[in-house]
């Protein structure tokens, strides 16, 4: 049986008390909300925080708010269940629904939240096992080692995002806001997750909090959320691909497809998405974008199923995505 380490127990009731212990502890604290990612991180001792902050009490991060614009507004505390069961969030906002529907298990998306999954460590098949067994190849370069098993001879972690939710969000032009002692500021999802190194996944301070998720009306916008998975009944993304198209009448005016789980950091698919811009979805269109779309994934064998399967099912995801969306 793996058992959690010691650590220092806390549960403030707001937001301004959390990161006040977040900037008095540093790097040593760690944020739980629903605890399905933390935890079992913790008992293989990938990490292994002095002090662990509950949100469970801090009530006004969670909720679900919709403005008179049809933007949206969501606490990163709302469970994944929730969010499943709302059946506006349905309507306009299909490919997060999707997104969210897709993650583990139901009994895990009762307990798990949105911000959990937004802040999702990264993963990969050298970190994520139990003490000993890493213990025996000497770690690795996420946790305590020196060496990326993925790539030998680099100086960077290859450790993949396997988040559902954060390219649905950054093909959605979402914003997070964050909150420390020194204030409250917003940045856009795609820089959020803009680094290349699954050591460092966040343009997040230790000391800073998601307290919530803004997302603009999507403007008649069609949008979805495909996944590669071995198991569909709960695995992690080997391969997510969400798409969002803007038309005038037939015409694409703006496109964005952004790839998953294909290295530290989501992909843009740029080239793929400036073919689509002037054209009508055709059969033609989608070929060009599917075939463009190779460029931007360079996966390694550090996740389930070998890295030219899972190269070669990025065109093939990304036109069951334009075709579901025509």
């Amino acid at each position: 049986m793996m058992r959690l380490p010691t650590f220092a127990y806390n549960a403030p009731a707001d937001a301004a008390e959390i990161t006040r212990i977040l900037h008095e502890e540093g790097p040593a604290a760690q944020v739980v909300a629903g605890g399905t990612d933390l935890f079992p991180n913790m008992k293989r001792r990938q990490v292994e925080p002095e002090t662990v902050v509950s949100l469970y009490r801090a009530t006004a991060l969670r909720g679900i708010e919709w403005d008179t614009d049809g933007s949206l507004r969501i606490g990163p505390t709302e469970t994944l269940r929730a969010l499943e069961r709302d059946a506006r969030l349905k309507e306009d906002f299909p490919a997060l629904h999707a997104a969210i529907v897709s993650i583990s298990t139901p009994l895990l998306r009762s307990t798990g939240t949105l911000g959990g999954n937004l802040c999702l460590d990264t993963r990969c098949q050298y970190l994520n096992q139990n003490y000993e067994w890493r213990r025996a190849i000497n770690h690795c370069l996420k946790c305590t080692g020196d060496t990326c098993w993925t790539a030998p001879g680099g100086t960077k972690c290859w450790a993949v995002n396997s988040s559902d939710s954060v390219p649905v969000m950054i093909a959605m032009g979402a914003k997070l806001v964050l909150q420390s002692t020194e204030g409250e500021r917003e940045v856009d999802a795609e820089d959020f997750y803009d680094i290349e190194d699954g050591r460092d996944w966040l343009k997040k301070r230790p000391d800073e909090l998601l307290t919530g998720i803004r997302i603009p009306k999507q403007n008649g916008s069609r949008s979805t959320y495909m996944k590669l998975r071995r198991r569909d009944a709960f695995d992690f993304p080997v391969l997510g691909v969400a798409a969002t198209l803007e038309t005038d009448g037939d015409v694409i005016t703006e496109a964005k497809i952004v790839l998953n789980s294909v290295g530290p950091a989501p992909v843009r698919c740029t080239e793929a998405e400036q073919s689509l811009i002037g054209k009508k979805l055709t059969d033609e269109a989608i070929e060009e974008a599917k075939d463009l779309s190779r460029k931007g994934a360079k996966p390694l064998d550090n996740t389930d199923y070998l890295p030219n399967y899972r190269k070669k099912m990025v065109p093939v995801f990304v036109k069951r995505a334009l075709l579901s969306l025509r």
